[in-house]
């Protein structure tokens, strides 16, 4: 008989550790799982030069301060580094490469199916955020197999790309990021695909970093059933801290529309059928997936129903998820204040 747990927290990375905060301090038995060898390797996965868009100042988990002068963006390293710091520092008991696939329901108790062993909770938290199935096109895979494709999940950074002409495909921060990158790198032609009337937000203004503004105008305390957040959830989220019309006026950046088919080694764009792409980076976001929780209701987009990350099946809980209550749920700085809410529940 495996142990039972009072809590299982799924994922390891800022949610799963603000959550274990809270059940530290209350003195619950927990025990943290993640999937991966070691802290931080979801941030370290990442492109090369990956930045934070907040300053340090609100990047801080429950307890403990990112330790950086207050204006700094960290990178990809010193988070990682952070969340390291963080774990040791509250000696959180934390179970390495266990990937949970299945979480079933058996007598009042969750069983917690992995290949590494099964394990049993009274109450199970998902950590696991929003990012599960990097999406791509179907069509891409009617892609003659010589063109170099990657989702920006796999990117790391323009010593991957093949000689010769490259394409970038998504318009949001991290499409747009890629693009500055492999544009500024490469002497040859460097195509992009999706929208280009994009809203775009400095990280600064007037001497103050945007977040400062997104928290003195209370924007990232609207929740999601509020008039504001239901408006702020419907727009298109804006990018922030790069220069995109700069990028699009590169010499060697040619914009080409939406990308309708491929095949082979034609591209068809809104503007016009390409032929010479040895290169793709997708930055085409991802999709959730929760099938591997047994009786849990979705929304139409994927997500679990739940108030404020509690699910329709007692016992089960969620972390991390984008705007769980407010604009600032999915943040480093912000996720606190639903781990608190939470633990406000299991007392």
């Amino acid at each position: 008989m495996e142990q039972t747990r009072d809590f299982i927290i799924i994922g390891a990375a800022q949610a799963g550790l603000s959550m274990a905060y809270f059940l530290k301090k209350m003195g619950r038995d927990y025990l943290l799982v993640d999937k991966e060898e070691r802290i931080g390797a979801s941030w370290l996965n990442r492109w090369d030069s990956l930045t934070l868009f907040t300053p340090s100042e609100f990047n801080n988990l429950p307890g403990m301060n990112f330790p950086a002068p207050k204006g700094y963006y960290p990178s990809k390293e010193e988070v990682a580094e952070y969340f390291k710091a963080y774990a040791e520092e509250y000696n959180f008991p934390i179970q390495f490469n266990t990937l949970i696939t299945e979480i079933t329901g058996e007598n009042n108790f969750f069983l917690l199916k992995s290949p590494q062993g099964n394990l049993r909770a009274k109450n199970v938290i998902i950590g696991t955020g929003p990012f599960h199935i990097p999406y791509t096109p179907p069509f891409a895979k009617k892609l003659d197999k010589g063109i170099f494709q990657a989702h920006s999940n796999y990117y790391k950074n323009p010593q991957q790309l093949k000689e010769g002409n490259t394409m970038v495909v998504g318009g949001g921060d991290s499409g747009f990021q890629i693009l500055d990158e492999i544009s500024k790198k490469s002497t040859k032609k460097v195509y992009f695909s999706g929208a280009t009337d994009v809203n775009t937000l400095p990280q600064e203004i007037f001497g103050k970093t945007l977040w400062w503004w997104f928290t003195k105008t209370g924007f990232l305390s609207f929740s999601r059933d509020s008039w504001l957040g239901k408006q702020i959830r419907k727009s298109r989220q804006p990018v922030i801290g790069t220069d995109v019309k700069a990028i699009l006026k590169r010499k060697n950046v040619f914009p080409v529309g939406k990308t309708k088919n491929a095949e082979g080694k034609i591209i068809i764009t809104e503007k016009q059928k390409l032929y010479n792409i040895q290169n793709i980076i997708w930055a085409t976001g991802y999709r959730p997936n929760f099938s591997w929780i047994e009786d849990l209701e979705l929304n139409k987009d994927g997500y679990p129903k739940h108030h404020r990350g509690i699910s329709n099946i007692e016992g089960l809980y969620f972390i991390g998820l984008p705007w769980l209550h407010t604009r600032g749920s999915a943040t480093l700085g912000g996720i606190k204040k639903d781990a608190a809410y939470l633990a406000e529940h299991f007392k």
